[in-house]
């Protein structure tokens, strides 16, 4: 990346994603959402976070461009319920390369106006507790009252059902597996 990119003059473009942004945000994603820094997250990051959310909330689907450049996105929805509606920030990431530079303050701050312009009269976001940076950001940006959640898994691998359907299927394929003999045609 040359310097010129990173001076802190950039213009920002804040848009719609496109559907030639779908893989570009997967897998600016991808190095944003490991598992290694977040294991017990309860949302994994997939391919079909962004397809999903493309196709029924393209309006809340937004993309900060630098000089034809991704530089980070925003990913929401709205949930209406009988008596009131809210929006909801599910993932927000910038590139490394232009952290701190206020792409991220200004993905949320279009989204909130989207929002509201669309009936959300409150708007939730919620991250890993230990992720300080991202409960500053969001704290700053006017988010508060946190609840921390408690988040249990367990292993169904280990599960005793589990090794009773492994073997059940295993058998079933072996069964399935076996043919029988052909007839030789016999020598009349």
């Amino acid at each position: 990346m040359s310097e010129e990119l990173l001076k802190p003059d950039l213009s920002v473009l804040i848009r719609e994603m496109d559907i030639d942004d779908i893989a570009p945000v997967f897998h600016l994603g991808e190095t944003l959402f490991t598992s290694d820094l977040y294991p017990y997250i309860y949302r994994t990051w997939d391919q079909w976070e962004v397809i999903g959310l493309y196709n029924t909330d393209p309006e809340y689907c937004l993309v900060a461009q630098v000089e034809n450049q991704l530089a980070g996105f925003i990913l929401g929805t709205i949930i209406s319920k009988a008596s009131w509606t809210y929006g909801y920030i599910l993932w927000l990431g910038v590139s490394p390369l232009f952290q701190r530079r206020g792409i991220a303050d200004l993905l949320v701050d279009k989204l909130v106006e989207r929002m509201i312009v669309d009936g959300a009269r409150f708007m939730m976001v919620d991250t890993d507790p230990e992720n300080t940076p991202a409960v500053n950001f969001f704290s700053r940006k006017g988010f508060s009252n946190p609840r921390k959640h408690i988040f249990l898994s367990m292993n169904l691998g280990k599960h005793d059902y589990y090794g009773r359907l492994l073997e059940y299927e295993r058998e079933k394929a072996d069964r399935s597996a076996w043919t029988r003999p052909r007839r030789r045609p016999s020598k009349s």
